[in-house]
């Protein structure tokens, strides 16, 4: 395994920021790593990355323990931090050179102008950092951790800051390294770790909540999604009286977002509820579960 976490677990006085976790991730995956602030999701990432020592048990990156021998262990990942530390008054080149030099890359000149391709850096390479828009700063922060070609991706919120298109580009890049690299990346942009993860590790109050394929994740949700259309424009007090109902979202005044433990009771409710009132249903399905759903189920007073 690229990623192997064993027993993870790291304190701050009397509270437990992380709580004997663990999980693994082999190369070609592309694994979300989600959870509500303060979860513990960055504190994880820093003690994979060998940058925050942990308190209790192991993490190693390419078969290397991180505690043993942090510096071979970093030579393999490629690190963009939540903060995202950049030396401001630095120029684009003249900062990627610096890393390049740090990690000693031969054919310097061309590894800096194809990292700059990248991650469509381009347009503002010319400039110093400290004049870059923050998507753009963010866009060397990636360009600093893919410029030694790692093995392993570690990105904490890698399209904070980002605008749609930009959001779009660098999730093309995330999955292009994807392909041949362990890439774990925490965001809180649920869509995003949506469009490009197949899995996803949710955390809790340092906890471990769910390691799962998204696809069986959405399976064993005991929420499901009913979404409703009414030729008739209706107020929520008729869709309130159906007992199978948990909770509702107006779509608009015609379409309702409906969530139930039982579809099937909603759905034949919802039939009882047209004949009754003399309304028309133009469209009636059941929807799968979104992440932000699981996410809120997960983390949202968890049982």
């Amino acid at each position: 395994m690229s990623i192997q976490v064993s027993n993870l677990s790291k304190n701050y006085g009397q509270q437990k920021a992380v709580d004997s976790i663990s999980f693994s991730i082999g190369r070609g995956e592309i694994v979300g790593f989600l959870g509500p602030n303060g979860a513990g999701k960055s504190t994880t990432m820093k003690m994979i990355t060998g940058y925050l020592q942990a308190d209790g048990g192991t993490a190693t990156v390419c078969g290397i323990n991180v505690r043993d021998n942090a510096l071979a262990a970093k030579q393999k990942i490629g690190y963009l931090a939540e903060a995202n530390p950049l030396y401001y008054d630095m120029y684009v080149r003249e900062y990627l050179s610096f890393v390049v030099g740090v990690y000693k890359i031969e054919n310097e000149q061309q590894v800096i102008e194809e990292t700059i391709a990248l991650v469509g850096l381009t347009p503002e390479a010319n400039k110093k950092i400290g004049q870059l828009s923050k998507g753009y700063k963010q866009r060397v922060g990636l360009a600093a951790a893919l410029v030694h070609t790692p093995e392993v991706l570690i990105l904490d919120e890698p399209t904070s800051g980002l605008d749609p298109n930009q959001i779009i580009e660098i999730r093309n890049v995330i999955k292009a390294q994807g392909s041949n690299k362990t890439v774990l990346f925490s965001s809180h942009i649920l869509q995003e770790v949506q469009a490009i993860c197949d899995r996803v590790i949710i955390i809790n109050k340092g906890k471990l909540v769910a390691d799962s394929l998204l696809s069986q994740l959405q399976q064993k949700s005991d929420v499901e999604s009913v979404r409703v259309s009414f030729k008739e424009a209706l107020e929520s007090e008729w869709l309130q009286r159906l007992p199978a109902i948990r909770s509702i979202e107006k779509i608009n005044t015609h379409t309702w977002l409906l969530k139930t433990i039982d579809a099937t009771e909603a759905r034949k409710q919802l039939l009882e509820l047209s004949l009754k009132e003399n309304l028309n249903i133009e469209s009636l399905q059941t929807e799968g579960n979104s992440l932000e759903d699981i996410f809120r189920q997960l983390t949202v007073n968890p049982s």
